[in-house]
């Protein structure tokens, strides 16, 4: 998984488009993930591609730079590369992190693209900080909610809402009854902030929370299986089968 910064430029010139990416060429940790030279071609791109980092014009045929931000979903942070200085104040209402005047100086760009990173670490520190202090720590305190991510979105996810949690590699899948989350969590790491009441640990790879266990199945060699209410079904290891088994009445 890449933890470069993405960009997308547009811009109807291809002079300037070239420019741009002569002088990114200089920043190693970013990711120049397409082009574009329309506004209509922008908003596409951007709401596809989800850039972190967005190289505008401002006047492009049909479509200029502020009406490609009124439409797009997602939200870059957004550096504004024009010939024109009378549309700065417009500019900086967007949250624009900079703008930029034609003929592009190499150092003043540095400046802005520089002003981008920084911008975008402190804003994700900041949320880091956020969700650190929304937990509480200590002994024998269990997570009612986790935070997860899809997309570039954080989901208030309720931890009463997964129904079990699958272990891939270093990753853990969550799935509830609508969705699935992928957490750079271990599995291991995920079972210490769940309580004990609600989800038991059936093998080394799987969770399951007990309200979306169906059934159970023994098999002739001593074996047991667990199914879910949506149809899944998992063994429970020797290991864990102990946990069950003391549920049992």
């Amino acid at each position: 998984m890449s933890n470069k910064t993405t960009c997308l430029i547009v811009d109807d010139e291809k002079l300037a488009r070239d420019l741009l990416r002569e002088f990114l060429a200089d920043f190693p940790d970013l990711e120049i993930v397409d082009e574009a030279s329309q506004g209509t071609e922008a908003v596409q791109k951007i709401n596809k591609l989800k850039p972190n980092l967005l190289f505008l014009d401002v006047q492009m045929p049909g479509m200029n730079g502020f009406d490609v931000l009124d439409e797009i979903e997602h939200e870059p942070y957004v550096i504004f590369t024009t010939a024109y200085d009378q549309y700065a104040i417009q500019a900086f209402e967007k949250n624009a992190v900079d703008y930029v005047l034609k003929p592009l100086d190499q150092d003043r760009f540095r400046l802005a693209v520089n002003r981008a990173l920084k911008r975008k670490k402190m804003e994700e520190d900041t949320l880091e900080n956020l969700l650190h202090s929304m937990r509480k720590e200590g002994p024998g305190h269990f997570e009612s909610h986790l935070f997860v991510q899809k997309s570039e979105k954080l989901f208030n996810l309720a931890v009463e809402e997964i129904q079990f949690l699958e272990a891939s590699g270093d990753y853990t899948i969550i799935t509830t009854k609508t969705d699935q989350f992928v957490s750079s969590s271990g599995i291991g790491k995920l079972e210490e902030m769940l309580s004990p009441d609600l989800f038991i640990r059936v093998h080394r790879s799987t969770i399951i929370n007990i309200n979306s266990l169906k059934e159970i199945e023994r098999h002739f060699n001593g074996g047991m299986v667990v199914k879910m209410h949506n149809g899944k079904s998992f063994p429970v290891s020797r290991t864990y089968a102990k946990m069950i088994r003391k549920k049992v009445v």
